[in-house]
């Protein structure tokens, strides 16, 4: 399966509590932070909810 690379590219500051939930569950902490995660729908779907705070590699 392929995989993406999740880097956290803008703070959570002032954002839903949703979506710090989710910029959590990606395992991202700080701005900058990278994961490495399978492309998965469940994962697409959680990018997709924070694409403004997130940018997205394919690998």
């Amino acid at each position: 399966m392929a995989k993406i690379k999740v880097t956290l590219v803008k703070s959570t500051i002032g954002c839903k509590q949703d979506q710090i939930a989710t910029v959590k569950a990606l395992g991202l902490k700080k701005i900058r932070d990278e994961k490495t995660h399978e492309a998965t729908p469940q994962i697409k779907g959680m990018v997709t909810k924070v694409s403004h705070l997130v940018s997205v590699e394919e690998l």
